[in-house]
């Protein structure tokens, strides 16, 4: 059994996915590890993230066993990844690690960008997870002052809009729901209230 969880940034998608394949038993895998990888990699030896056909290289060879890197979670990396995921030879050379994570019994959660519509399009189940951005601004500034990151509101707010123009209007896997997916809007529910509705939904829809 596979479930796709895709959505913007700060969406929850990723608190969900990690609770979900928890109750379910299955693996999970936070996709966007993966260009975060890619881009701390870059930034580490200093390779501008514009240069394409390095990011390219990184993706072909990256080493997937520290993706619980904490560093992974930080803001910096978290735009950076933003752009070396547009780049479409990067998620080539990252697809078939994700397919084939999708394929292991006894099922997989996956959340992302693309996963319904992209990485398993014939996922069992398929959830679009969104919010407000004022409201994922919020969570994730908590998220960083919690890890002792200082920064303002204001700036990730305009962190998120402009990091969700460019995954929504980008020539490669562009953030979308995919035709079958379920939304859920989670800008008036806290974690246990998003967590409840999402299993209801998976619930029922394997029902």
């Amino acid at each position: 059994m596979i479930i796709a969880i895709d959505g913007p940034a700060a969406s929850g998608k990723g608190t969900l996915g990690k609770r979900l394949s928890e109750h379910f038993g299955f693996a999970h895998l936070d996709t966007g590890l993966l260009y975060r990888a890619v881009a701390r990699v870059m930034l580490d030896r200093e390779i501008a993230l514009a240069e394409r056909d390095a990011a390219h290289e990184v993706a072909l060879n990256l080493d997937v066993t520290h993706l619980d890197d904490p560093r992974l979670r930080g803001a910096q990396i978290g735009e950076a990844a933003s752009v070396v995921s547009g780049y479409q030879p990067v998620r080539d050379a990252l697809l078939a690690f994700q397919r084939q994570f999708a394929e292991q019994p006894p099922g997989a959660v996956l959340d992302g960008r693309d996963i319904g519509t992209v990485v398993c399009p014939h996922a069992d189940v398929k959830l679009f997870i969104t919010a407000a951005p004022e409201e994922r601004a919020r969570r994730r500034h908590l998220e960083l002052l919690k890890r002792g990151e200082q920064t303002e509101y204001a700036t990730i707010l305009e962190d998120i809009r402009r990091r969700d123009e460019r995954d929504m209007n980008r020539a490669t896997a562009p953030l979308k729901p995919a035709a079958d997916a379920i939304i859920l809007d989670t800008t008036h529910l806290d974690a246990e209230a998003a967590f409840q509705a999402a299993l209801d939904l998976v619930k029922a829809k394997v029902a």
